[in-house]
């Protein structure tokens, strides 16, 4: 999952969530679809922060330079 791009991730998130809302998956496939969406949610998560940080990173050294 570590190549997958942010916007995939989120993407299949919405798809799984779509499903889910539709009330047309098994139980099997629910809970499958649930553990996937626990990762992508996770990675998600992951890529925000680290996002933030590099932003945060960039900000102080031009604020520094000033």
């Amino acid at each position: 999952m570590e190549k997958m791009k942010y916007e995939k991730a989120v993407s299949k998130l919405e798809e799984i969530v779509s499903a889910m809302e539709s009330g047309k998956m098994n139980l099997d496939e629910l809970t499958t679809k649930l553990q996937e969406a626990k990762k992508l949610i996770a990675f998600c998560k992951e890529r925000l922060e680290k996002t933030d940080e590099e932003i945060k990173k960039i900000l102080n050294e031009e604020s520094t330079k000033d």
